[in-house]
């Protein structure tokens, strides 16, 4: 789940990432049966005509009403082309990874990144064709036990990647005919969450959660994580009390969304009438024989939420790291079962190679079918792709263009402190899996897949290829522009608007220099119009015209649309007002005390006026280090998701919103104070001019800070 900020961090992009213990361990946690006979596990393609019942969990006050669903072809709401790719498997011509090389390679670039990047322990796990190439833990899991990462004990949260198992739940219930993707997602939901139209024309269907096209604005500080056990809160209580707003229609935008595949879990539990972990357990984790993989918390045990996670697991969980200029700073556990399945999953790369061996060989492993072929074309067929060669979603797995025109398919996750990928390339046979226990760790994992294809299978060549476009024509691209992926109102929103925005420039030699989350990189133009290719490291960058201009691109990794935005919602000019309402306030302030005596005469009006604009000068001074106050603190991740609202930040957006009703007050009053009195109880034509420049500036500042939702101080 990458989480984007320097506060919403390195890590609100894939959100966040339950469990086969043996057969004592997964009686006590889920009653799990032991596992049928190969041929009995999961068969979903055969189509069965029945009446589905839509259950409830024990307990419900409604009583369950009963649907039809008429039953067909299992995937007759996919593309017929994943029915074509279910019986056509992907060969794999690719020469194998040579072992020794690989592993070589892999040192040095993690090695490297774990001196620059100050990243405590690694876990990695490479396979390909069925067998495991590599498979490696590097530094530590404990600074104070002084335990190393083991690859095939070590538990590292795997962030977002949790995401993909909980689809592999949702698939087999569509291929028994339980569920249809096509199907409003409120036929599957409890009363109590379904979803509103807030104005909305069409409803959101399971097929719009996998592609996060649902529409949601992206809310995450103060929710997403928690630190006290004592805090957690159910799945079905989370989703009721922390709705996001449907800020468009379903299926027209990309805006990646935990919410949406929370909901999508809990629609899954509704209809099964099982706790999510215990499903994911049976139809996922127990058949695919992973036995360090679990969505279960080390917390202690609450009889409203699901059981902890077991002893023996939860004594090789790595802990999470911090980097500080005193060295790695041990953190607490980030507690995510509230949206467990959009993010709580732990596992080890052991485990992780045999689930990519899954994901590759079409659903099958050991003899055993957790998923049918069908479901495995729809997790490599995109299912929704914003414009002609953009990355974009599969059966919610993310669309993956790679070095050399290979595609893959996977996802990537992040919490607070691990950042986690997986990558997998059926035309290669290959799979990557890594993750970092850092929080400064967030480049390897999101680089090393696409490197080790480039190295060994698509080297680019020493000198890049000139521009195939002038600078004129790539002067269209440029401008500034905001991400889809944000909160759309309140203090929350403002802090998206803030760091949620990227600037597109044109170089000099013909190519765009793409500045985003602080980093910068260049594309150059392909064949194709509109796209753009990296002159290093991987995705694709696609924009998109309306009427002839260009108004959005797209996500090199498919995660959000990017909006282009005029000069009036700019940072540019925030920042500007902001700068002349600080001093307009300071030099307020110095005329009250160095104002001679002639110059304070003035009418009960003017003294009026002028005690305003005072008060609003203090305010805004107020405001102003509120926020300076709450910026320096922002470099501490936890601390702003953890803490949030601020205190600071919240004091801050009051004191701006009294003065600019303040503000409004002195703009009416100002033909009065113009008119004054007679010549010598009246300002002097100066102080009247700086009145006015002062109110119009003061003015100006809080209707940017009113469109940019910074007014709202009940809102967070």
């Amino acid at each position: 789940m990458a989480l984007r900020l320097s506060f919403k961090a390195a890590a609100l992009a894939a959100l966040i990432g339950s469990a086969f213990f043996g057969a004592s361990m997964v009686e006590a946690q889920d009653a799990v049966a032991p596992p049928p006979p190969a041929a009995a596990v999961a068969t979903p393609g055969a189509p069965i005509p029945y009446t589905a019942t839509v259950k409830r969990r024990p307990g419900r006050v409604r009583p369950a009403p009963t649907r039809t669903l008429s039953v067909g072809s299992p995937l007759t709401t996919t593309s017929a082309a994943i029915a074509a790719a279910a019986q056509t498997p992907v060969p794999v011509t690719a020469a194998p990874l040579p072992a020794a090389d690989l592993e070589a390679y892999v040192d040095g670039v993690v090695r490297s990144s774990m001196a620059r990047d100050h990243i405590a322990g690694v876990t990695i796990a490479v396979v390909q064709n069925g067998q495991v190439v590599l498979k490696k833990g590097y530094g530590v899991a404990s600074v104070t036990g002084g335990r190393r990462v083991n690859p095939d004990k070590t538990l590292f949260r795997v962030g977002s990647i949790s995401k993909t198992f909980t689809w592999i739940a949702l698939m087999n219930e569509v291929e028994a005919g339980r569920i249809r993707l096509d199907t409003p997602v409120n036929i599957y939901l409890p009363e109590k969450l379904q979803l509103k139209d807030q104005g909305k024309k069409s409803p959101v269907r399971l097929r719009d959660l996998m592609t996060h096209t649902a529409g949601f604005e992206d809310r995450a500080l103060g929710q997403l994580f928690e630190r006290d056990p004592r805090r957690e809160r159910s799945l079905e209580l989370y989703l009721r009390q922390e709705r996001p707003n449907r800020v468009r229609e379903p299926g027209v935008l990309p805006a990646y969304s935990n919410y949406g595949v929370a909901l999508a879990g809990e629609a899954l539990a509704n209809v099964t009438g099982k706790p999510f972990e215990q499903l994911v357990t049976e139809q996922v984790i127990f058949p695919a024989g992973l036995t360090h993989t679990t969505f279960r918390e080390d917390r202690p045990w609450r009889a409203d939420l699901p059981a902890p996670m077991s002893p023996a697991l939860a004594a090789d969980r790595s802990d999470g790291f911090r980097w500080t200029p005193l060295g790695f700073h041990t953190e607490a556990p980030e507690y995510i079962g509230h949206i467990a399945p959009a993010g709580s999953a732990s596992s080890t790369a052991g485990d992780m190679a045999r689930y990519m061996t899954l994901l590759l060989n079409g659903g099958t492993i050991d003899g055993r079918t957790v998923f049918s072929p069908k479901t495995s074309a729809a997790f490599r067929t995109p299912m929704y792709r914003p414009a002609e060669g953009a990355p974009g979603w599969n059966a919610g797995f993310m669309d993956i263009p790679l070095p050399g025109g290979h595609r893959g398919f996977g996802h990537a996750g992040a919490t607070l402190w691990f950042h986690s990928n997986m990558v997998m390339v059926p035309d290669l046979g290959l799979g990557v899996f890594i993750a970092v226990n850092t929080d400064t760790g967030v480049d390897l994992p999101a680089t090393l897949p696409a490197a080790i294809i480039e190295r060994f299978y698509a080297p680019r060549p020493e000198v890049p290829v000139a521009s195939r476009m002038s600078v004129a024509e790539a002067k269209a691209y440029g401008g500034q522009f905001l991400t889809t992926r944000r909160s759309y109102g309140g203090l929350e929103g403002f802090i998206d608007r803030m760091i949620g925005d990227a600037s597109v420039r044109a170089a000099p030699d013909g190519r765009l220099t793409l500045t985003l989350d602080g980093k910068s990189s260049q594309w150059t133009a392909t064949d194709k119009p509109d796209v753009f290719a990296p002159v290093s490291g991987p995705g694709l960058l696609v924009f998109q015209r309306e009427e002839g201009r260009v108004v959005r691109f797209f996500s090199p990794m498919g995660f959000a649309a990017f909006e282009r935005i005029g000069f009036p919602h700019g940072l540019g000019l925030l920042m500007t007002f902001a700068i002349l309402t600080g001093l307009a306030s300071i030099a307020t302030l110095i005329g009250v005390v160095t104002r001679d005596r002639r110059e304070s005469r003035q009418t009960p009006t003017q003294a009026l006026a002028s005690l305003l604009q005072i008060t609003q000068a203090v305010l805004w001074l107020t405001a102003l280090a509120g926020v300076g106050i709450f910026a320096s603190g922002s470099r501490d991740i936890a601390k702003v998701f953890y803490g949030w609202p601020s205190g600071w930040l919240l004091t801050a957006s009051a004191c701006a919103f009294v003065a600019a009703l303040l503000t409004l007050a002195t703009l009416f009053m100002a033909p009065v104070v113009w008119r004054g009195g007679r010549r010598v109880d009246s300002w002097t034509s100066l102080r009247k001019l700086g009145f006015t420049c002062t109110t119009l500036v003061f003015l100006g500042f809080a209707v940017i800070l009113s469109t940019w939702g910074f007014l709202e101080f009940w809102n967070t």
